[in-house]
C-alpha cells in the first residue's frame, strides 16, 4: 500500500495502515511460532524447563557468590521439591500451541518494531526517520535483554521461592504445567517490554506528555514500586533482591537521561 502524507491521511486512512501492521506481524510471528515447533522438544526440555533442575546456572551462580561472600550454603538450591503436571485432556497440546507463538512473538520482535516505526515515520521529521535503524537496533537490544534478565534472573528466583514456599509439610506443591508454563512467559515478555522503557520515555517526551522533571519528582515512587516486585519475585535474601533492583533502577536512570536529552535537543531546535 502507497504511504500517503500525515497531513493528507485520514482517520480511516490510519486505521487501514494500522489493521495492514497487526496483520503482517500476526503473519511474521505466525510464521516464526511454526519454525519454533519444529524445535519445541529442545525449548521445552532445556530452555523453559531449565529453571526446575537445581542444577540450573542462576543456582549454580547464587551459590558460588553465597561462598564468596561468606554466606555458606545460604542461598544454595540443593533440590527443586514439586513436580509439574497436565490436569487437562487438552493441556498440553493448548501448552505448545501459545508457547510456539510466544517464541514467534519474541523472535519476531525487531520486525514488529520495524512495522511500528514505519507507521509512526510519517509523523516525524526527516532527521528522525534516518534513525531507523537505531530504533530498531537499540529497541531489540533492549527487549532481548530484558527478556534474558526475565529469563535467568526473574523466573528461577520466582520458581525456587514458591517450590520452597509450604504453609504445612501436610502440603506437598504440585504445580499445573499451566501455572508454570504462564509465570516464565510472563515474567520473560514482562521483563522485555520494561526495558523497552527508555524508548517509550523517549517518544512520551517527544509528545510532550512526560518530562524529566516528572520522572525525577516520582523517582522515589518508582524505587518503592521496583523494590516491591523484587521482594515478591526473589527469595527472602537481600543479595537477591538487590540483583532485581539494580537493573531495574539503572533503566529507570536512563529514561530520565533520554528524556532531558529529548527536552534539550527541542530547546536548541526552537532556540
Amino acid at each position: 500500500m502507497a504511504k500517503k502524507n500525515l497531513n493528507e491521511m485520514s482517520f480511516l486512512d490510519h486505521l487501514e495502515e494500522l489493521r495492514w501492521l497487526l496483520v503482517r506481524s500476526t503473519i511474521a510471528i505466525l510464521i516464526l511460532a511454526t519454525v519454533t515447533f519444529f524445535i519445541s522438544d529442545y525449548i521445552f526440555d532445556v530452555i523453559i524447563f531449565g529453571p526446575t533442575d537445581a542444577n540450573f546456572i542462576t543456582y549454580r551462580f547464587f551459590c558460588d557468590l553465597s561462598h564468596t561472600l561468606g554466606f555458606a550454603e545460604s542461598i544454595c538450591v540443593t533440590e527443586m521439591p514439586f513436580i509439574i503436571q497436565n490436569t487437562n485432556m487438552e493441556g498440553q497440546i493448548n501448552v505448545l500451541i501459545w508457547t510456539c507463538i510466544t517464541a514467534g512473538f519474541i523472535l519476531g520482535f525487531p520486525f514488529i518494531l520495524w512495522e511500528v516505526w514505519k507507521f509512526i515515520s510519517p509523523a516525524l521529521y526527516d532527521t528522525e526517520k534516518k534513525h531507523a535503524k537505531l530504533f530498531i537496533f537499540s529497541s531489540s537490544l533492549l527487549f532481548f535483554l530484558g527478556v534474558l534478565f526475565g529469563y535467568f534472573v526473574i523466573v528461577p528466583m520466582s520458581v525456587n521461592f514458591f517450590a520452597s514456599f509450604t504453609i504445612s509439610d501436610v502440603v506437598k506443591n504440585q504445580f499445573s504445567i499451566d501455572s508454570y508454563i504462564g509465570l516464565v512467559k510472563t515474567s520473560v515478555i514482562a521483563c522485555g517490554l520494561f526495558f523497552e522503557l527508555p524508548i517509550i520515555i523517549y517518544f512520551l517526551t517527544k509528545l510532550g506528555l512526560v518530562t524529566p522533571v516528572f520522572l525525577r519528582k516520582y523517582w522515589k515512587y518508582a524505587v518503592i514500586i521496583i523494590l516491591i516486585v523484587a521482594a515478591i519475585v526473589t527469595p527472602p535474601d537481600v543479595v537477591s533482591q538487590i540483583i532485581v533492583t539494580i537493573p531495574m533502577l539503572l533503566i529507570y536512570e536512563a529514561s530520565i537521561l533520554i528524556s532531558k536529552i529529548v527536552v534539550k535537543n527541542k530547546k536548541e531546535q526552537n532556540g
